[in-house]
């Protein structure tokens, strides 16, 4: 193991044992913020550190055969430990990839939570509107495949049933995570509805992926906020028409902006849109932490840079070309049927890679 991995274990055992002497302290348990983040933090650290004690095992076997193998004695002995090395070898290696994946996704501390999921048309008017519902259509197919919930928050219809700008929330196992490698540019080039001479176009979404901030991550203070409410608009009938249940907030120390209808309740729609007000504040903290980091990787892989174009659905030619992954395409009509799990997989390894180096 390298040295540098070992300098890192080391600090994180050592917080692992600072973090659990707290988390008996009667004075953080009953402050719900602090007891919450510490616990939290606790929870990323104890898998590495069980790992990095079981390799310590392993490492001591390890040269407890080695020696007994260099050293002679009983021939008996001397053939157990011969046929136990390489066991214990394949053990430390696996335990040190286990490892080094830990602390990659340790080191993303917002990789298990929740996700914002937006999806906006870009430049090719109604076509692009389609697009972006197409690409919500792939995202709703790839959570049913993972068995996560996607929930509509807010969206704008363009006039051929398109999506003007749509927003949705997910749950589940490592959401965030996983979703991260769609944020970006995504265009698409097949002949639009809207063209009778059946000539190929290329238009292009947006799509941006915001972890769920929770209430301790972002304190809203009620004076930095301007409440507007409204009548709905769009299908549910005469009462969508007549209720002021739709609710905009303003944040206004930046200016941000959350627009929220599907609910038929006031509060509820207020209660969403202080939930993705709360997840686009949060992203901007962590976008100023990634923009630092960001000098140091040859690559952005990870990163989810939404002005960078990321991929492109190519229907004459069926086929799917991530910009990211070279010299490879895949599979328009799994795409178009929510299965990216290869397409991620083969992000997921690149981000690793490039991770690794700054181990």
């Amino acid at each position: 193991m390298r040295e540098s991995l070992r300098t890192r274990l080391r600090s994180c055992e050592a917080r692992f044992e600072e973090l659990e002497a707290q988390s008996a302290d009667p004075a953080i348990i009953q402050d719900r913020n602090r007891s919450k983040a510490l616990f939290r933090e606790l929870g990323g650290l104890r898998d590495i550190i069980a790992a990095y004690r079981k390799y310590g095992v392993v490492q001591s076997s390890l040269e407890e055969a080695r020696e007994i193998v260099e050293g002679g004695g009983d021939p008996e002995f001397v053939e157990l430990a011969k046929e136990e090395i390489p066991e214990l070898e394949a053990q430390a290696e696996q335990l040190e990839l286990e490892i080094e994946t830990l602390l990659l996704e340790g080191e993303d501390e917002v990789g298990s939570r929740d996700a914002i999921l937006e999806i906006r048309a870009g430049t090719g008017g109604e076509e692009a509107a389609l697009f972006a519902k197409d690409l919500a259509r792939i995202y709703e197919r790839f959570c049913q495949r993972k068995g996560w919930k996607m929930k509509t928050l807010q969206y704008s219809e363009s006039d051929l049933g398109g999506f003007k700008e749509a927003v949705f929330s997910v749950s589940g196992e490592g959401v965030f995570r996983i979703l991260r490698f769609e944020m970006g540019g995504h265009r698409v080039q097949r002949v639009p509805v809207t063209d009778s001479q059946g000539r190929i176009q290329t238009s292009a979404a947006t799509v941006a992926v915001l972890p769920e901030a929770e209430e301790v991550d972002v304190e809203l203070d009620e004076k930095d906020l301007e409440f507007q409410t409204t009548t709905s608009s769009g299908p549910g009938g005469q009462h969508v028409n007549k209720t002021q249940s739709a609710v905009r907030i303003t944040h206004i120390p930046t200016g941000l902006v959350v627009f929220c209808q599907e609910e038929r309740s006031q509060h509820k729609n207020k209660a969403r849109a202080l939930k993705l007000l709360r997840s686009r504040l949060f992203d901007l903290e962590r976008q100023k932490v990634e923009d630092e980091r960001a000098h140091q990787r040859k690559t952005q892989v990870g990163s989810g840079d939404r002005s960078q174009r990321v991929r492109t659905y190519n229907f004459p030619q069926n086929r799917v070309t991530d910009h990211r992954v070279p010299g490879k395409n895949f599979s328009l009509e799994k795409i178009l049927d929510g299965d990216l799990d290869a397409l991620i997989e083969d992000l997921r390894l690149l981000d690793r890679e490039e991770r690794l180096r700054d181990l």
